[in-house]
């Protein structure tokens, strides 16, 4: 394994790391805004579901008939 040392510095080893880490995190943050569905700056160009809009089973609302 030091070997690998003698070929490549340290100082390189961690530059490559950090700028390939930071590539990949700004290629993910991309196609997560091409989504519709994680597209946070837009907003959500769809109204919610009519199930997740429903109250939780069992539950009785305030007002409601019943």
């Amino acid at each position: 394994m030091y070997r690998i040392w003698q070929l490549f510095g340290v100082r390189t080893v961690m530059v490559g790391l950090y700028a390939w880490l930071g590539f990949l995190a700004i290629m993910i943050h991309l196609v997560l805004l091409s989504t519709d569905k994680y597209n946070w700056i837009e907003g959500a160009s769809k109204s919610p579901k009519a199930a997740e809009m429903s109250p939780m089973p069992g539950k009785k609302l305030a007002g409601v008939n019943g």
